[in-house]
């Protein structure tokens, strides 16, 4: 059970736009015509994969008179990313030199 929660996990991170969606929402809150807009995306794939987000407790949703607002979790996702952003920062150059991840 534990092994299927990690692949679902880092599953969510790991899709392209799920990944550039969450990438955006670290600077802040966002509509979705925001989103759409500044990552090129359309907005039935923009909507999908927020669904996903919000599904998984990523990203949470509020209502900004008829439209909805969305943003990280800040309280659990904000952490664990600044926390990779660290851990990332120091293994920079041993992932940029496995040849197996660079292909």
């Amino acid at each position: 059970m534990k092994e299927l929660s990690y692949k679902l996990f880092f599953k969510a991170f790991s899709n392209k736009t799920r990944f550039e969606i969450i990438r955006l929402l670290r600077k802040g809150p966002k509509h979705v015509s925001d989103i759409c807009k500044e990552l090129g995306f359309e907005q039935s794939r923009v909507s999908h994969n927020l669904g996903c987000l919000v599904d998984c407790g990523f990203v949470h949703n509020r209502y900004d008179g008829k439209n909805r607002v969305y943003s990280l979790d800040r309280k659990q996702i904000l952490p664990i990313l600044k926390n990779m952003d660290r851990y990332i920062q120091s293994y920079n150059e041993r992932l940029k030199a496995c040849g197996v991840l660079i292909k």
